[in-house]
C-alpha cells in the first residue's frame, strides 16, 4: 500500500483516503519518518477497511453509471432525446407555476452534477445519467434547477422555495443519493421501481 506524506503547519498528525484509494498522511513539519511510520501502523486496521469500504463504493458507482453506456456520440445523441421527453413537460409546467423563464435547456453526460442553472443566461443543463433515475428523483432535479431562477444558491429562502413547489425533495436527493452509490440492492430497487 502505497502512501502519500504531505508537511503542513498543522500540529497534529492526520490520515486520509481519497476515493480513489489513495492512503494521504498530512504531517507537520519536521516529524521524523519514523513516528509517520508508527502513526501510520497503529491505525493499519482502520486505513484497511476504510479502503476496503472506499473502493467498492466507487465500484458501485462506477457500474450504476456504466449501465448507461455514453461512449459514443450517437449514444449521447440518444439519451438527451429519450431525457428531453422526460424533462420538457415538467419545465414547461413547473416554470409557469414558478413563474420563471428558461432560455435554454442543454444534456451533458455529466457524472459529478445531476444539473446546473445559469442563473444570468437562464440556461438549464441536465445530465443524461439522469434516466437511471426514477421519475420523480428527475422531478426533482428539473425543480431544483428551475428554483435556482428565484434563488440563485442554496440558502433557507432556496430550500423554502423548495418545499413550496416540491415537497418531498429530502426524500428524492436521498433516493437520488443512495442510487447512484450503489447502495440500494434488490428490493431496495424494487420499492423504488427500478426493477
Amino acid at each position: 500500500m502505497e502512501i502519500t506524506v504531505t508537511y503542513r503547519p498543522t500540529r497534529r498528525l492526520s490520515i486520509r483516503i481519497t476515493k480513489e484509494g489513495e492512503v494521504r498522511v498530512s504531517a507537520p513539519y519536521g516529524v521524523s519518518k519514523r513516528r509517520i511510520s508508527a502513526f501510520v501502523e497503529s491505525h493499519r486496521d482502520w486505513i484497511e477497511k476504510s479502503r476496503e469500504r472506499i473502493l467498492a463504493s466507487a465500484g458501485c458507482r462506477r457500474a450504476f453509471y456504466d449501465s448507461l453506456p455514453q461512449d459514443t456520440l450517437s449514444q449521447r445523441k440518444e439519451a438527451a432525446r429519450r431525457l428531453s421527453l422526460i424533462t420538457e413537460p415538467l419545465i414547461s409546467h413547473y416554470s409557469q407555476l414558478m413563474g420563471v423563464t428558461v432560455d435554454s435547456v442543454r444534456y451533458r453526460a455529466n457524472r459529478s452534477k445531476w444539473g446546473s442553472c445559469n442563473v444570468e443566461k437562464k440556461i438549464i443543463t441536465f445530465s443524461t445519467y439522469l434516466l437511471l433515475l426514477p421519475s420523480y428523483c428527475i422531478e426533482h432535479v428539473v425543480v431544483h434547477e428551475l428554483a435556482h431562477l428565484l434563488v440563485p444558491n442554496h440558502s433557507r429562502e432556496f430550500y423554502s422555495v423548495m418545499d413550496i413547489y416540491f415537497p418531498d425533495w429530502k426524500k428524492a436527493r436521498k433516493e437520488t443519493r443512495l442510487l447512484s452509490s450503489g447502495q440500494l440492492k434488490g428490493e431496495d430497487k424494487r420499492s423504488a421501481g427500478l426493477l
